[in-house]
Order: C-alpha cells, then structure tokens, then sequence
C-alpha cells in the first residue's frame, strides 16, 4: 500500500491510498481457490473444479467483495498507523480502478481533536440544599384531599362561583344553526376550570340553579376544528344543579387509599417523596452548573462535520417554532443570521461538552453495562403501568433503540465519575430558591453560548481594526459599542 497525504488542515484530512494490483490479484486467487475447495459444483468433484471455470464463473463477484475487503483493511490500517480517531466515518472515494491495474483511492476525514480534561480538583461547586419547610407535608396532605373531592348539593339561595360544579344543559349554534357536537345533558363544569372555550365559565358565574343563559363566546381562531375556528357562538345554557366541592376527610381511612396503615405512614412516605424531589431537582441543578464549568475550563477546536450534524437539528427546531409563532422571547424579532450565529455556537458548546465527556468516559474505562440498560428499561416500564411486558418485549425486538438508552446513561455515569473529583460546598436555600435556580440554570447555556458567539464577533473586529493599522500605519479604534450591546455581552 502507497499512501500520499494530501490535506494535512486542522482536524481536517486527506490520503490517496494505492493499492498494487498484484496484492489484488494474490486476494482474488485467494478466494477463488478457497470457493473450489468448499462449493460444490455440479459435474465436478468436490474441489477438482478446474481455476479456469471457476474464474469464468466467480471472478466478478470475488473482485467486488476483495475490493470492499481491501479498502476497509487499509483504511482502518492507514488510521492504526498514523493514530486517527475519526470524528465521523471518513469519506472514501474510488479515483482509478481497471481490471489488472492498481485500485486508486481517496479518504477524507475529520478526527476528534486533542483533548485534556482539566484537573476536576480545580472546580469547586455549590450544591443547593433546601430543607422541607415546616407544614409542607401538611399541604401535600390538603392537595391530595382536594385532588380526592367529593362534592355535595349548594342548599344556600346563591349564585355560581369559582370553583363550584355546575350541571348544566346546553344547546350551541352558530348564525342561529346547531353544529355537530355542540350539545350535552347533564354535563358537571368546574367554574374556573377552564375546560370550555374562553368566556363561558365566566358567563356561568352568579347564575343560580334552575336559570337559563344565553352564553355568547367566538371560537379561538387556532380551534381544532377548522370549521368552527374563528367563528362567533351562542350556547342555550340551562342551569339544573350547583355542587360545591368537598374535599376528603384526611384520617386513616384516607391514608388507606394510599396503601397506608394509618395517617402517621401517609405522613412518612409525603416526607419521603418530597425529599427525594428537591434531592434530584438539586443534582440536576448540580449538573448543569457543572457543565457550565467544564464547558468554561475547556476551548479545543470542534470538528466541523459534527458541528454542522449538531446545527442542523437544532436548526429545524428553531425553525419549526418560528413557523409556529413560539419562538422564545429574546428570539423573536432577530433576522434569521442572528438567529443562525446564536445557535451554531449552541450546537459548538454542545458538541464540545460531548467530546469532552466521551474523552473523560475512555480515559477512566467508563461504561454502560447491561445491568445498567436493564434498570433503565425497568424504570421506563414503571411508566406505563399494565404495559410492562409490552416495553421489555419492544426493546427485545427492537435491540438497535438501546442506543438511545446508552448514551444518557453514559453521560449521566462521566457526570457522577467527574462530581466525585471536584470540590462541593453545600448551600442552604429554601425550595423557592432551589426551584427558581433550576428554572435560571436551565436557559444558562443557551445565554452563554449566545455570549460567546458575541465575543467572537468582538474579536473579529478588534482583528479588523489591527488590520487595517497595519496597512495605512494609522490608529484605527473599533467603533464604540452601544449601551445596550455592553448589557448584552
């Protein structure tokens, strides 16, 4: 094998490889001899086929597969020896092939760039902490009543309020005509619910039972049904009945229902699950801030094929939202080159975090085990009671979407392993701050990513004003930035 580099550009590069066309024809007799003496071929005995025939017959097969054999083998030896980690399956190309000849071919590829994790004993950390506040386990109780309510008959001579069930009848029409689907009996509406279309609880509230209402109310123009969307209604509602609603006496009973002994045991496993809650809110808090610090401690170059793989799906999500009209607020109004420079340096900071981890993963021997996937299809079929055989058979016959178990798991394994290095101070907050924190954290990358992209662009133009000094020999300063583009870098 002779091999030529001809792009040798950052993470970027390029061989053309030639094969000898004896190292061919050696496979090919190789091949043909070993079909001879294993095939069995009618008028011959078994292994005294003539090489003759067994070319005429054999030959154009065989030398399709020694060419795919022949390139695999080299490639993955030209990498071996020059110690390449592809970042992406390297593009080959065949440049020259004739039967008797030298096979000619390209390769061109990216590799996965240098990387040295930084020493995790530098990163120190907080880890937010938030106590159960005296009486939560009380209201959880008082939620879990409510949420198991009964409700009985309004005796007092009033009107209808917020969160009152009315029983009512109603008859809908559009221009004086019923439309399919407008009409029910005896139909229990929650006032205050908002489980019919905007304006019609709110036309029910003060109404008495046994009185009767016309209530007008236009359909949203996003309505689901297409041919209702937009248009003004009017509902002949009847009143028949006000139920108030009762929540459930909480005493042991109640905690039965729960599958609990006695109110004490309810109270327990409350304290359980709300500990366990703001425990994983904390650890995903932890996590992001600790992304944010690897993301901050490192800066090797990305390959640009797994950039661009990277934008592109963040790309039609942008897009998809903006056809949509839910494009976030500090996205709405920019021009789609703003909006495509923001998020490649999101994909960029994504990218380089995956690189890093799967770095850390290699270096420490990190993996997903089989145990690992198991648990995790058990806690996914947790989620669908019932169905439980349906999900462990789904993945049974489905092997190739473990993949997308495995690389969570993998990452969520190298998060733990670098969280054991670094240094954690605990900090008490109560559970409002711990949630608000989450909820801040949460859009952190996107913001920096969103800065760093703005401070490339600050360096381009410090790199033009150099330029452009050098060449006319004159003081030339960056134009003054405003005050709002300092706020937002």
């Amino acid at each position: 094998m002779q091999v030529t580099e001809t792009k040798a550009e950052g993470l970027k590069h390029g061989f053309k490889v030639v094969v000898p066309a004896e190292t061919i024809a050696a496979k090919v007799t190789d091949k043909i001899k070993s079909i001879g003496e294993n095939a069995t071929i009618p008028g011959f005995r078994k292994g005294k086929a003539p090489e003759s025939f067994l070319r005429q017959r054999y030959e154009k097969a065989v030398m399709g597969e020694v060419l795919d054999e022949l390139i695999q083998s080299e490639t993955s030896q030209l990498l071996a020896e020059r110690s390449l980690r592809p970042a992406m399956r390297p593009k080959i190309e065949i440049t020259a092939y004739d039967e008797g000849k030298d096979l000619e071919f390209t390769m061109d590829l990216e590799v996965v760039p240098e990387i040295t994790p930084v020493d995790f004993a530098t990163i120190t950390l907080d880890k937010l902490i938030a106590e159960i506040p005296e009486g939560e386990v009380e209201k959880a109780l008082e939620r879990l009543a409510s949420a198991r309510s009964d409700s009985e008959p309004v005796t007092e001579d009033r009107g209808a309020k917020n969160g009152d069930i009315a029983v009512i009848d109603f008859v809908g029409s559009i221009d004086g005509v019923e439309f399919a689907g407008g009409k029910g009996e005896n139909y229990s509406l929650e006032l205050g619910s908002g489980s019919f279309i905007p304006g019609f609880e709110d036309q029910l509230v003060g109404k008495k039972a046994g009185e009767k209402v016309d209530v007008k109310v236009p359909f949203p123009a996003d309505y689901h049904a297409k041919d209702l969307a937009g248009k003004d209604a009017v509902f002949a509602v009847t009143v028949k009945e006000l139920r108030a609603k009762k929540a459930a006496e909480i005493n042991d009973e109640f905690a039965k229902f729960f599958g609990k002994n006695s109110l004490d045991e309810l109270r327990e496993m409350i304290r359980s699950e709300l500990t366990r809650e703001y425990e994983d809110v904390s650890m995903s808090n932890l996590k992001r801030v600790l992304l944010d610090a690897l993301a901050d401690a490192h800066d090797f170059p990305v390959p640009e094929s797994m950039l661009d793989l990277e934008f592109d799906a963040i790309w039609k999500q942008v897009q998809a939202a903006k056809d949509k009209k839910q494009l976030d607020e500090d996205d709405a109004g920019k021009t789609d080159e703003e909006l495509r420079d923001e998020y490649r340096a999101i994909a960029e900071r994504r990218v380089r975090l995956g690189l890093l981890l799967a770095e850390i993963g290699m270096k420490n021997k990190i993996a997903v085990t089989d145990a690992d996937l198991n648990r995790a299809i058990m806690m996914e079929a947790r989620q669908f009671p019932g169905q439980e055989k349906a999900v462990f058979d789904f993945y049974a016959k489905h092997p190739e979407m473990l993949d997308r178990l495995r690389a969570p798991l993998f990452e969520e394994k190298v998060i733990d392993f670098i969280l054991k290095g670094v240094k954690l101070n605990e900090k008490k907050v109560t559970p409002e701050e711990l949630y608000k924190a989450e909820a801040e954290d949460a859009k952190k990358p996107a913001k920096k990513a969103k800065k760093s992209a703005k401070s490339a662009e600050a360096s381009e133009e410090k790199k033009t004003a150099k330029k452009a000094k050098a060449e006319d020999g004159e003081e030339k300063k960056p134009a003054k930035k405003t005050a709002a583009k300092k706020k937002a870098e």
